[in-house]
């Protein structure tokens, strides 16, 4: 009897080794390596022959270009992310924190695709039955056509979908699948690899689309091997603070459509319900003006959003300045205090900077930098701006400020919420602005000061 041999996967990168070592030689991640034994091999059937036409090369403009039609899911802001619906026979893998609302949404999804009148197998494999039907209970009616299945062998899943005409699938989560045939328990990275295959294979035969949840690690990337993204047609992120109400949805990777698409939730205690306008819920209510406060025009996806800053700077009593950001990059925030302090003669180095983006939603857009240098000055010099500016401006080194892209849809939001002003870069060739507002254009940061107090 041959020996059985091993060797060590990596669970971050699916790098390969012989032999144990505390770093991944290719990601250079420690403690990362896990032990699986290698199949024994098998003598192929196949042999080479010539008479074989279908791996012979066809030019590219001779292959046949077709649509692949969309299903939308009843869920607007989740259509909106995926490019108008789910592809036939695609595999899509949503990760987020634990507690995020993961199995929410999916079972809202699911529930409204039965409503539509569609045949689903929802998966589970974390939760019994009753625990998915107390849930359910909380978000809706739960039609007949939505089939349970609390089971992680894959093979009894795979049987399950060959005796019935399924419209999705839902595996809740990927992380408990287990492959019998192959060594290691669920979670490992021979059995997420091997699992996910087998349930791809039967996708992409019967055209059946497939919902993936999937978990996350500290480090926020998606647990398992990273080869379970290349597998997947669609990577969904959900993110958002569980201490706030919003969630957002993007997609990191998007075979069938663009990933600069945002879809945001709001967790309510009958389920998720969607956002249909932003901005408006990330403003404070107007009330007396205070220092240390400034709109952003925001841009995700192709929505703009009007966001508030949120700025304190104080006196550091503990000696050493503090400088913190929430939601926002900290790494932007001390290059910014480095350029007011250099370009405009702010002496920040001994106050602590604490800055907040409202609401809770990370928004990454280099166009929230002059938002963020109008709140810091505000909060510095203690004087309150209008509630009736906003800001979209990218703050370069030497100080300038950059323009940004698609001002015309960001200055019709913003005239849409009742700004009267808003300042923007100089650097750019102005559109035509909205009636009511006003637009202020600057070229350097030392030029804030005087245009907004």
């Amino acid at each position: 009897m041959a020996k059985q041999r091993s060797q060590y996967v990596c669970s971050n990168c699916g790098t390969t080794v012989a032999q144990w070592v505390g770093k991944c030689p290719g990601c250079k991640k420690w403690n990362s390596l896990v032990e699986e034994v290698v199949p024994k091999s098998s003598k192929r059937q196949y042999r080479e022959s010539g008479s074989s036409n279908s791996a012979l090369p066809t030019p590219l403009k001779d292959v046949a270009v077709y649509t692949s039609s969309r299903h939308t899911t009843g869920e607007e802001e989740l259509d909106r992310v995926l490019g108008g619906g789910v592809v036939a026979g695609s595999l899509m893998l949503l990760g987020g924190e634990p507690g995020i609302g993961k199995s929410t949404l999916m079972l809202q999804v699911a529930i409204k695709a039965s409503e539509a009148g569609q045949k689903i197998l929802y998966v589970s494999g974390e939760e019994s039955p009753e625990q998915v039907r107390m849930r359910a209970v909380r978000i809706g009616e739960v039609p007949e056509s939505l089939m349970i299945l609390p089971e992680t062998k894959v093979p009894i899943i795979l049987n399950a979908l060959k005796k019935d005409d399924y419209s999705l699938l839902i595996v809740d989560s990927v992380q408990t699948l287990d492959q019998p045939e192959i060594d290691g328990v669920p979670g490992s990275v021979s059995q997420i690899r091997e699992s996910v295959a087998s349930i791809t294979s039967h996708a992409k035969t019967r055209s059946l689309p497939v919902f993936l949840i999937g978990h996350i690690t500290k480090e926020g990337s998606i647990a398992g091997p990273k080869i379970l993204e290349h597998m997947v047609d669609v990577v969904l992120q959900f993110e958002g603070d569980r201490n706030h109400a919003y969630r957002m949805l993007r997609a990191s990777k998007n075979r069938f459509g663009t990933t600069s698409e945002l879809g945001i939730y709001e967790m309510l205690g009958d389920g998720l319900k969607r956002v249909e306008n932003p901005s408006e819920i990330l403003l404070t209510e107007a009330g007396d003006p205070t220092s240390g406060s400034a709109i952003s025009v925001s841009l995700e996806g192709l929505r703009p959003i009007l966001v508030e800053v949120q700025a304190l700077v104080s006196t550091a009593v503990y000696g050493t300045p503090q400088r913190s950001g929430t939601a926002f990059d900290l790494r932007r925030l001390n290059m910014l205090l480095a350029v007011l302090e250099k370009r405009c003669g702010f002496k920040l180095a001994s106050f602590d900077v604490f800055l907040n983006m409202a609401g809770g939603l990370k928004i990454i857009d280099p166009a929230n930098d002059l938002a963020v240098v109008a709140a810091i000055l505000s909060s510095s010099l203690d004087l309150p701006l209008d509630r009736d500016i906003c800001f979209a401006g990218e703050v370069g080194l030497s100080g300038e400020i950059r323009p940004v892209p698609r001002l015309e849809a960001r200055m019709a939001e913003a005239a849409r919420l009742g700004m009267k002003k808003i300042l923007v870069s100089g650097h750019a060739k102005m559109p035509k602005a909205p009636r009511g507002l006003v637009v202020v254009p600057v070229k350097r940061v030392s030029d804030v000061h005087s245009n907004i107090f």
